[in-house]
């Protein structure tokens, strides 16, 4: 498995998401099934570069990132001379979605190269996701 190629353009970590195909269980197909009212037959995902830059999370399948990148003929968000721009920005609302991980996640790429970052990755998911965050020292675990 190529980890550039299941990493999305915006920063996710595809190859490491519960939703992606080789790491989703029945259990979670139903769960995510349930909560983001998204039909069960057509889960689990491939990521958008597997699925042609379609997301199942968003209404209307589409993805305003995925397009812009294409436009732009980039592979990465972070090589755009906008990045980071108003795409990628987080609202307080939109909490429980990755929004800080993939900003964090491509200022990494950026810095240390797309290797360094996979190497990193799985550890910056489980402290997004399970971490503690505290002023001044970031999450920990």
């Amino acid at each position: 498995m190529d980890k550039k190629l299941l990493t999305a353009p915006c920063g996710l970590d595809c190859f490491n998401c519960t939703s992606y195909e080789s790491n989703m269980t029945e259990d979670a197909k139903k769960w995510v099934s349930e909560n983001y009212k998204i039909p069960i037959e057509t889960l689990p995902c491939k990521g958008c570069r597997g699925e042609d830059g379609k997301c199942k999370f968003t209404p209307d399948n589409e993805c305003a990132t995925w397009n812009c990148i294409q436009e732009k003929g980039l592979t990465y968000c972070y090589e755009c001379s906008d990045f980071p721009c108003e795409k990628l920005m987080p609202t307080q609302k939109g909490s429980q979605f990755p929004h800080n991980m993939k900003v964090y996640n491509l200022c990494r790429m950026k810095y240390k190269g797309i290797e360094k970052w996979i190497e990193e990755s799985l550890e910056i998911r489980n402290k997004y996701y399970q971490g503690k965050f505290e002023i001044g020292k970031g999450p920990i675990l």
